[in-house]
């Protein structure tokens, strides 16, 4: 019998274990969102406090990334096979004892290091928050819970120049680090007692196919974030690409071949699933790479503080706050598809509004379009997206899709910075603010052209009511766990 309500009637209130689940599962991906960018603008101030040449600083912003995007699948893997919770809770652990080692870092070497630890604990906890969220969420109200996941994880990714900014000024740069210690822990033992423990049915471990994948992807993001220290045509960069790129290919080969591959490249032949995980690998690509220049030419070229220049960008970042739960609803209501694509057209538009306007003396009412169109247009895609996703494949392979969908969007991150970034290099540089201005446009450009793509293989996406996931499947095998107290 169908579990969906019948028409006209009253969808379900989310239950006790719903609101836990959305709850813990929020506050672990705004943690491990944030940590994408929140170094970026303490980045002088660790430098003052631990030295190291410019490569040793890009590291800490890439070693997280890197070991992040390579390992995304294999987290996801092993929570299938032995439990989304538990290996939820593992993946928390390694995160939260990792930012303390960061923060207590005595030198540069240290905190590469714990960062690349981080990004561990962040690949095996982040693709297993949204497979646990789906499991405790009634399919009528997955939309809207979706929706707010997808703000909270939105915000985060923006807001981290800013929350970066504002400890580095006024406390220390160890405290975007401390920050994650409390947190972690007061959401471990919650995890424990408030979610329930479930898995894939018959999940089997593919270890060539993890290896594969991960390797490929290690090569591919190692000569991305290396490229313009070492330039394009290196044989470092170039053994990288080559090799990534033969290795994913045996990946794809295996995919399609194997009984029960990581990655089953069936999922592919869903117009909806490549669509939009296309989107979000493009989507990444022009958002981090913009952000990561932007956040410093407000601090470099205007002259902002760093707490100044992530107040000024509130526009951007807090309007997810605003929007994202109305677009959540608004796609239970109307369907994903025209809200994604809506929402990647206002950041592209945002992107090239900041491109037109951009000079040494811009003013900020200059930028405020900008920033607003580029809020509504984060907000509007990352409310449906997560619900759109798991719409496009069957209950058994979410974790698989989950996991698939944040590796390219971390690849894409990467991607972006180093492919922006390396627009900047050519076109311009850090010597004068003009030279710095010169070569923020045209990268900026090549983000909202990357962001104009995501829109259109957003509307690969079928109609609302296509999918094959409906409210009648069971969505996985779950064991549920009393409630404490």
């Amino acid at each position: 019998m169908s579990t969906q309500p019948a028409l006209g009637a009253p969808a379900p209130r989310l239950g006790a274990p719903a609101i836990w689940a959305l709850v813990l599962t929020g506050a672990a991906s705004f943690m491990a969102a944030l940590d994408n960018l929140v170094v970026t603008t303490a980045l002088p101030a660790i430098r003052a406090d631990l030295g190291g040449k410019l490569e040793d600083l890009e590291w800490t912003v890439n070693a997280y990334t890197l070991t992040f995007a390579v390992l995304l699948m294999f987290g996801s893997a092993l929570g299938d096979r032995f439990g989304r919770r538990r290996l939820f809770i593992i993946g928390l652990g390694i995160f939260t004892a990792s930012s303390a080692a960061a923060a207590l870092s005595p030198g540069i070497d240290a905190l590469i290091a714990a960062r690349a630890v981080q990004g561990v604990g962040a690949a095996i906890m982040m693709p297993l928050t949204l497979t646990l969220l789906t499991v405790a969420v009634p399919a009528a109200r997955r939309g809207m819970a979706l929706g707010i996941y997808g703000a909270v994880t939105g915000l985060a990714v923006a807001s981290g120049p800013l929350i970066g900014g504002t400890l580095t000024e006024h406390i220390s740069w160890q405290w975007i680090f401390w920050l994650n210690v409390p947190i972690g822990l007061a959401l471990i033992p919650l995890a424990r007692l408030r979610l329930a423990e479930s898995t894939a049915p018959n999940a089997r471990l593919d270890v060539p196919g993890t290896l594969l994948i991960s390797a490929g992807l290690f090569g591919i993001v190692y000569a991305l974030v290396n490229a313009n220290a070492d330039g394009w045509t290196s044989a470092p960069v170039l053994t990288g690409l080559i090799a990534g790129t033969a290795l994913i290919g045996a990946f794809i080969r295996h995919g399609m071949r194997a009984a029960d591959p990581v990655l089953p490249m069936r999922l592919f032949r869903d117009r909806g699933f490549l669509g939009i995980n296309v989107a979000g690998l493009l989507m990444f690509l022009g958002m981090f790479g913009s952000i990561f220049l932007l956040s410093q030419f407000l601090q470099g070229v205007v002259g902002y503080s760093p707490t100044e220049a992530g107040l000024r960008m509130l526009p951007w970042t807090g309007m997810p706050m605003i929007v994202a739960p109305l677009a959540g609803i608004l796609s239970d209501r109307i369907g994903g598809r025209p809200v994604v694509a809506a929402g990647l057209a206002f950041q592209a538009i945002g992107l090239g509004w900041f491109a037109v306007v951009l000079s040494t003396d811009v003013s900020y009412a200059a930028q405020l379009p900008a920033l607003i169109l580029s809020g509504i247009g984060m907000a509007l895609y990352f409310a449906p997206a997560a619900n759109v996703l798991m719409s496009t494949v069957r209950p058994a392979d979410q974790g698989k899709a989950s996991g698939t969908n944040n590796a390219l969007r971390e690849v894409g991150g990467a991607l972006g910075v180093a492919v922006l970034a390396s627009v900047f290099s050519a076109q311009g540089g850090y010597e004068t603010p003009q030279a710095f201005t010169d070569g923020t446009v045209p990268a900026l450009w090549i983000g909202a052209v990357a962001v104009a793509l995501a829109a259109g293989f957003a509307l690969l996406v079928p109609r609302r009511g296509s999918g094959p996931l409906t409210g009648s499947e069971p969505v996985v095998e779950a064991r549920k766990v009393p409630i404490a107290g």
